[in-house]
C-alpha cells in the first residue's frame, strides 16, 4: 500500500478497487489526505514539550539532559527504545479511534478534541483499472492454428522423414588435377615457334575435365559399367526424396547425377575435388574410382589429339618451307643463267681490280713520258710511243667506267646496268636465305613434335585417392532441418505481417 496516497494496488486477475480510507472530508466535501501526524491531538503534538514552551518552539533541554538527547528520552535510553516507545504511543492513538477511522468508537471517552469530539465520515472513491485483463480472441487462435499448420506440421513431417524413412548415404572423396611435364623441352627453346608443337595451358584442360565429369557421356559410360540406375532406385518409392525412379531415362540420370556427384573446382590452381554419394560405401568408392579412370582416359585422348595435330601441322609447315626454298633457288639459278654472272658482287670486285690496275699503268706511263719529254724532242719515237700508250690506257679506263652504268652490249656487258643486276641479286639472295631459315625451323618443329609424341606431356595427377567411407554422413539431417525451419518461419512471419497490415487498414 502506498503510504503517501493511501491507494492500494490491485491484485492480479481481479478488478482493482481503491478505497481511500485515510482521507478526511474537507470543507468542500472532497477527500483530504491524512497522516499520523495530522491525526494527532493537540495534546499529542505538545507531548514532550516543556511547560511554558510555545507550540512549534524548539524544546529547551532540561537540567541534566544532554544536548543531543531528544525530548522525553531518559538518560541512558538509546534510539531503539525510543522508537519502540513511539510505536506504542501510535498504537494507543489508534485504539482511541474507531475501526472506520472515526474518533470515539474505540474506548469510552476517546476522541480528538474538537467541536462535538467527532469527525465527518471518510469518502470512498472507486478507481477503474487502467487496462482490462488480456483474453484470447478468435484471431489469436487463428495465429496459433496457422503456426501449427504452416510451421510445426511441415517440420514434424520433415523430421520424421529424415530420421525414420531416409536411407543413410556414404560419401567417397577423390581429388585430382591436370599437370604438365616438368623441365624445358625442345619446343621451349624455340620461343614463339613452340605454339606449333601444341603447347597450351593446363588450365584449359582442367576446364574441359570439369565439364566432362558433368557430361552425359560420362554418365552413360559409368551406368553401363556399374548400373547406376539399379543402385539409386533400390529404395524407391519409400525414400523418394533421395532416390531415382526405376524407369528413369538417360537425361533423368544426368539430372540425378548432379545431386549425387558434387564437384569443387578451383580455377586458380586447377584442383578438382569430387565427392560421390551412394547407399553403400563400397559402391561409392567404385564410382569415384571410375570417374578418375574416365578422366585419365579423357586426358590421354586430349594428348593424343594434340600430338596428332602437332605432327600434322609440322609436316604441313615443312612442306610449305620446302616449296618456298625450291622457288627461291630456281629464281637465283635463272638469274645466273641469264646474266652469266654467278655473283655480281664478286664480278664487281674483279672489275674494280681491273680499274685499279689500269690506273696504276696510267700513272707509270705518265711518269715515263715526263722523263722522256725532258731529255728528247717531240719527234723522238720513244715520246710518240709513250703518248700513244697513255691515250690507250685512258680510253680503256673510260670504257670500264661506262660499263658500270651502261646497258649497251657493245661495251661487252649483258645488256643491263650493274646497279639493277646487284639489286635483283640481293632480292633473290634474301628470299633464298629466308626460305632456308623457314626450312630449318620447320625441321626443328617436326623433330620436337615427334619427341613430344613419344612421351606424355600432360597427365592426371591424383592427390586424393578414392576414399572408402566408414560412417554415414548424408543426408545432413540437422542442416536440412535448420534450413527448412528458417524458410518456413520466414514464410509464416511474412503471412502474419501481411494479415495484420491488411487488418489494420480496415
Amino acid at each position: 500500500m502506498n503510504r503517501d496516497s493511501g491507494i492500494s494496488k490491485p491484485d492480479s486477475g481481479q478488478p482493482a478497487k481503491t478505497s481511500v480510507a485515510k482521507r478526511d472530508a474537507g470543507p468542500d466535501g472532497g477527500a483530504q489526505a491524512t497522516s499520523p501526524a495530522a491525526r494527532k491531538t493537540p495534546a499529542d503534538r505538545n507531548e514532550g514539550q516543556n511547560p511554558g514552551q510555545k507550540p512549534g518552539q524548539r524544546p529547551v533541554p532540561k537540567p541534566g539532559q544532554n544536548q543531543g538527547q531528544k525530548p522525553g528520552q531518559k538518560p541512558g535510553q538509546n534510539a531503539d527504545q525510543l522508537a519502540r516507545q513511539r510505536e506504542r504511543q501510535i498504537e494507543r492513538q489508534r485504539e482511541r479511534q474507531g475501526p472506520d477511522g472515526q474518533p470515539g468508537q474505540g474506548r469510552p471517552g476517546g476522541g480528538a478534541p474538537g467541536k462535538g469530539g467527532r469527525r465527518p465520515p471518510v469518502a470512498v472513491v472507486e478507481v477503474q483499472p487502467l487496462a482490462q485483463p488480456a483474453r484470447m480472441k478468435r484471431r489469436h487462435w487463428g495465429v496459433i492454428f496457422s503456426f501449427i499448420l504452416l510451421v510445426m506440421a511441415p517440420l514434424g513431417g520433415l523430421g520424421f522423414y529424415l530420421w525414420e524413412i531416409a536411407a543413410d548415404q556414404y560419401g567417397s572423396t577423390t581429388g585430382f588435377t591436370v599437370r604438365k611435364e616438368e623441365g624445358a623441352s625442345a619446343t621451349d627453346l624455340l620461343g614463339g615457334l613452340a605454339q606449333f608443337a601444341g603447347a597450351g595451358s593446363t588450365t584449359t584442360d582442367s576446364d574441359i575435365l570439369y565439364e566432362f565429369i558433368q557430361s552425359q557421356e560420362l554418365v552413360e559410360s559409368i551406368d553401363a559399367k556399374l548400373d547406376l540406375r539399379g543402385h539409386y532406385s533400390m529404395n524407391w518409392p519409400k525414400d523418394w526424396m533421395f532416390s531415382v525412379w526405376p524407369d528413369a531415362t538417360l537425361e533423368d540420370m544426368v539430372w540425378f547425377w548432379q545431386r549425387v556427384v558434387r564437384i569443387s573446382y578451383d580455377q586458380g590452381s586447377g584442383l578438382i575435388e569430387v565427392r560421390v554419394l551412394a547407399f553403400d560405401p563400397e559402391y561409392a568408392q567404385r564410382v569415384a574410382t571410375e570417374i578418375v579412370t574416365e578422366s585419365q582416359d579423357m586426358i590421354n585422348a586430349l594428348n593424343e589429339q594434340a600430338r596428332e595435330d602437332a605432327l600434322r601441322y609440322a609436316r604441313a609447315d615443312l612442306e610449305e618451307a620446302i616449296k618456298r626454298l625450291k622457288k627461291a633457288r630456281e629464281a637465283l639459278t635463272r638469274y645466273r643463267t641469264r646474266t652469266q654472272i654467278v655473283d655480281p658482287l664478286t664480278d664487281m670486285q674483279g672489275r674494280m681490280g681491273v680499274m685499279a690496275n689500269l690506273q696504276q699503268q696510267l700513272a707509270e706511263a705518265l711518269i715515263e713520258y715526263d722523263l722522256l719529254s725532258g731529255t728528247a724532242s717531240d719527234a723522238d719515237p720513244r715520246v710518240i710511243k709513250a703518248e700513244r700508250l697513255i691515250g690507250v690506257i685512258r680510253e680503256r679506263i673510260a670504257k670500264e667506267r661506262q660499263s658500270f652504268a651502261s646497258d649497251s652490249t657493245e661495251t661487252g656487258d649483258v645488256g643491263e646496268d650493274y646497279p639493277t643486276l646487284i639489286a635483283e641479286f640481293e632480292s633473290l639472295t634474301v628470299d633464298r636465305e629466308f626460305a632456308e631459315e623457314s626450312y630449318r625451323a620447320a625441321l626443328t618443329v617436326l623433330d620436337a613434335a615427334r619427341t613430344n609424341a613419344a612421351r606424355q606431356s600432360r597427365y592426371l595427377a591424383t592427390y586424393i585417392r578414392p576414399t572408402l567411407p566408414r560412417t554415414s554422413e548424408y543426408p545432413q539431417r540437422f542442416v536440412l532441418m535448420g534450413l527448412a525451419a528458417l524458410f518456413v518461419l520466414m514464410f509464416w512471419a511474412i503471412l502474419m505481417l501481411v494479415y495484420y497490415s491488411l487488418r489494420d487498414r480496415r
